[in-house]
């Protein structure tokens, strides 16, 4: 009789799954939501939580992800990860309005590229605004 191999890991699609939605980030699509200059305000000034990391106070707007403290959130502007999602959000969305066109309603547009920026001179821009807050009083 041939020696056959044991699959340690055969038939293990279930635990996949559960592994691929436990490290979920926002989509696209979400991200772009949050690009709105007024939800960028929120969401790079928030309040202390202390159940996340940092306690809130290191957010990667981009990446939707949080920090323990800048050092580590600058060190995240550097990386492929980040650099990638910036690439993808240059495009703009897909949206209801260019499914129709292509369904046949209407005429082809072609997606824009927008030019996005990391948010580095956002957050040195806010803590200048922070520093001169605290020198006013």
């Amino acid at each position: 009789m041939v020696y056959k191999r044991k699959k340690m890991h055969y038939g293990d699609t279930h635990l996949k799954r559960r592994w691929r939605t436990s490290n979920r980030t926002k989509d696209l699509d979400e991200i772009n939501a949050d690009l709105q200059p007024e939800k960028i305000d929120t969401l790079l000034n928030q309040d202390v939580d202390l159940d996340k990391p940092g306690s809130a106070q290191h957010y990667c707007v981009h990446c939707a992800r949080y920090f323990i403290d800048d050092h580590a959130l600058q060190d995240h502007f550097r990386t492929k990860v980040h650099k990638r999602r910036m690439k993808a959000l240059e495009i703009e969305p897909y949206t209801i309005e260019d499914s129709e066109r292509a369904a046949g309603q209407g005429s082809y547009k072609a997606p824009v590229k927008r030019k996005i920026e990391t948010q580095t001179a956002v957050t040195s821009e806010s803590a200048d605004a922070k520093k001169l807050k605290i020198d006013e009083q």
